[in-house]
């Protein structure tokens, strides 16, 4: 993990208001499992220009391996940009931009 923002006083405070705010994994969440946050996660990364210091909305609450997942997939070259895998409770995939989810979207004929 690179040294600037997260040793920084401001990442560590934005951290703590993350977790307070959810202190469970929200991938796992939003496939009924309870599973403990650990780390907190860009939703767009500084890399690809997010906000190194951004508002709570533009972070994620994650365990270790859904981090893992989504930083393989999205945020390093090759990823499959599919950071979530896997359906809710309602059908849907759970990552909010998975294809399926973007307007218009039409399924290929078979």
């Amino acid at each position: 993990m690179a040294d600037w923002p997260y040793s920084t006083a401001a990442w560590q405070r934005l951290r703590t208001a993350k977790l307070a705010e959810a202190p469970l994994c929200e991938p796992c969440s939003r496939l009924g499992r309870v599973v403990p946050a650990q780390h907190v996660d860009h939703i767009r990364s500084i890399a690809s220009g997010g906000d190194a210091f951004p508002a709570l909305d533009g972070l994620m609450a994650m365990c270790p391996a859904c981090h893992s997942v989504k930083t393989a997939a999205v945020d390093r070259k090759g990823g499959s940009g599919i950071r979530f895998k896997g359906v809710g409770l309602d059908g849907l995939p759970i990552d909010p931009d998975h294809p399926f989810m973007a307007e218009g979207y039409t399924p290929s004929d078979p």
